[in-house]
């Protein structure tokens, strides 16, 4: 690599150079031309300008297109850092365009992980921090009070209560971040065979735009789980990790 591309590629945007490219973007894309939106929100995203307006858009593009995995990958990430009811209308479109009609599928992710999409992770930390010591200082207080006036046991009933609900969220919070995984099927169709190898049976197939739980990865591939619990082994570079 040359010093002259090294250089190239390691610059970044300017805010006023990010803000440019970002409505060069959209202008092209009221213009109807969605590919070279596309590009322009990659480009953004290259310079780790990947916020969920720049997500949300690129999701856009590429489902106009009919880029149904990169479309889904993209809004996937944008819902993850906004709550943004747009996205979830996107989303909502992107799935009715999909092939896959998963069997027993809700249309809802398990409770523990929309209840872990609605929290902030490090504000929940430090409510159960905060909730803790003060559970801690209510305790003292009603140890060290003389009878067992109601308002004392009701501060500390409900110390203790707002703290076990702090500390389960951050449980939830936790659990997710660190055993679920997912990824968007970016190829036209990906058979999910019965175990890891090209001569092994195709169980189903799935198709782009399908989110689905990632369980282990074996040589070149790796063992899904659909929404309604369905277990398969497809090639990994047919998936796109979230």
């Amino acid at each position: 690599m040359s010093w002259l591309l090294l250089a190239a590629t390691l610059a970044q945007y300017t805010p006023a150079e990010a803000q440019a490219v970002f409505a060069e973007a959209n202008a092209a894309y009221y213009e109807r031309d969605a590919g070279v939106a596309e590009q322009k929100y990659e480009k953004l995203l290259a310079q780790g300008q990947g916020g969920p307006d720049v997500l949300f858009n690129l999701g856009t593009a590429c489902l106009a297109q009919g880029k149904l995995g990169k479309a889904v990958a993209a809004l996937e990430r944008a819902r993850r850092l906004s709550t943004d009811d747009d996205i979830e209308a996107q989303l909502a479109l992107a799935r009715q365009a999909q092939l896959d009609r998963v069997l027993g599928d809700t249309g809802e992710a398990p409770f523990v992980q929309r209840l872990a999409a609605t929290l902030d992770g490090d504000l929940v930390a430090l409510a159960v921090l905060a909730l803790s010591w003060l559970l801690f200082v209510a305790w003292l207080w009603w140890r060290r009070s003389e009878g067992t006036a109601p308002i004392r046991v009701l501060v500390l009933a409900g110390v203790a209560a707002l703290t076990v609900l702090a500390t389960a969220g951050l449980a939830a919070e936790v659990y997710v971040s660190q055993t679920v995984r997912e990824a968007v099927v970016m190829a036209q169709t990906a058979q999910a065979k019965e175990f890891p190898g090209d001569q092994a049976r195709t169980a189903f197939e799935v198709h782009a735009g399908l989110t689905l739980r990632v369980m282990e990865t074996q040589g070149s591939y790796t063992r899904i789980r659909l929404p309604n619990a369905l277990e398969g082994w497809v090639e990994s570079s047919a998936l796109e990790p979230l």
